[in-house]
């Protein structure tokens, strides 16, 4: 199966258009097209930008957004999908062996994981996407609700959390001390309203993205709220920013903090 990258490449060459004016079409930006073709992108990229690259480039509807899926399947499920696949014996038209591409975009796989003895059991609980890693930061790729599933390199465990589409960071720095400390994670819930007083996970209208308590507040003779953006450190000073500004506003919901076994009692 050829990688996604290559075969937007390839289309694109095949169409005549230059990575300036698929990125025009596509609204993807130029630098991040080149990431994607050329492979040096870790994850592939959001639905969202799969679906207009397919609109744009003319591939059939859903035939990049199923190969990123099998794409971000995590490694343990891929090799549980291809014993099963091995045990099945199942074959191509060519009567050779099925790879696990082949089977899923066939429809073979699907068939064998609903029939009788496909049954798949399903961890505990609800994966979260850990989406910054401490060498790297934050994304600068992360966009409102589109985050792909299945596609962070590191995930947590969490039963309770409500919302399908939450995520997790990795604190980074002591803005948010005394309550977070370098390197908890931090669970966010998309689906709740933020409210003022409460941690966020702030996306700013130019990518970038910070963690910060938030108060909205109004400017005199100014109808538009005012967000101020409040370390819980009180070394840092707040920031004052308007609210058409912030492109998203998510709510803390869960911490997970590792024990200092070196911290007294």
């Amino acid at each position: 199966m050829e990688a996604l990258g290559p075969k937007i490449r390839k289309q694109r060459r095949r169409l005549g258009l230059t990575l300036d004016e698929l990125s025009g079409r596509a609204s993807i930006s130029k630098p991040y097209l080149s990431l994607i073709e050329t492979g040096r992108v870790a994850n592939p990229p959001s639905d969202e930008k799969l679906q207009r690259l397919e609109q744009t480039l003319g591939f059939a509807t859903g035939e990049l957004l199923t190969q990123a899926h099998l794409q971000r399947t995590p490694r343990d499920l891929r090799a549980m999908l291809e014993k099963m696949l091995s045990q099945s014996h199942a074959n191509g038209d060519d009567g050779k062996p099925l790879d696990l591409g082949a089977a899923y975009f066939s429809g073979t796989l699907h068939r064998l994981a609903d029939g009788p003895n496909g049954k798949i059991e399903r961890p505990a609980g609800s994966p979260v996407p850990i989406i910054n890693r401490p060498a790297t930061g934050y994304p600068n790729d992360f966009t409102d609700l589109s985050y792909p599933r299945q596609a962070a390199q590191e995930y947590v465990s969490c039963p309770d959390i409500p919302d399908a589409e939450a995520f997790a960071i990795r604190v980074h720095g002591d803005a948010m001390t005394p309550r977070y400390r370098e390197h908890d994670i931090v669970i966010f819930a998309p689906s709740l309203s933020a409210r003022s007083g409460d941690d966020c996970f702030i996306h700013f209208t130019t990518g970038r993205t910070t963690f910060n308590r938030i108060f909205v507040e109004t400017e005199a003779g100014n109808h538009a709220p005012i967000i101020r953006l409040q370390p819980r450190n009180e070394k840092h000073r707040p920031t004052l920013v308007k609210r058409n500004q912030i492109a998203g506003l998510y709510r803390a919901v869960y911490r997970y903090q590792r024990v200092d076994m070196e911290e007294k009692i």
